[in-house]
């Protein structure tokens, strides 16, 4: 096996200790796409709960089970995103409290 050649190391310019502060925050989109699938399996559980056969008073139609879903889905999905970014929004607020501060070792060097 041939020995791989060592990379040369640039001279140090720069060093010095900084003391940075840390903070935790949620993923937003996390939230969101979790409120947005807790909508759909809400959605999922209505279209079930609701009765699509019979005619409805307002529009005179019949609604098949799909289309239910597709009704229901629309509304519930907006409902769980925005109940996930509110909670997101919380635990941001919660965990923005506990800010730590961290030394951290800054090198620069020269290329």
């Amino acid at each position: 096996m041939a020995e791989q050649p060592v990379p040369e190391r640039k001279p140090l310019v720069h060093e010095e200790i900084v003391t940075l502060r840390v903070r935790r925050a949620p993923k937003y989109g996390v939230f969101l796409a979790a409120g947005a699938v807790l909508g759909i399996l809400a959605a999922l559980i209505l279209t079930f709960a609701i009765d699509g056969s019979e005619v409805s008073p307002y529009t005179q139609v019949v609604y098949s089970e799909l289309q239910v879903f597709g009704f229901t889905a629309l509304i519930c999905v907006v409902v769980g995103a925005t109940l996930g970014a509110i909670a997101a929004l919380v635990f941001d607020r919660v965990g923005g409290r506990r800010v730590k501060d961290v030394a951290v070792d800054h090198e620069r060097y020269r290329y």
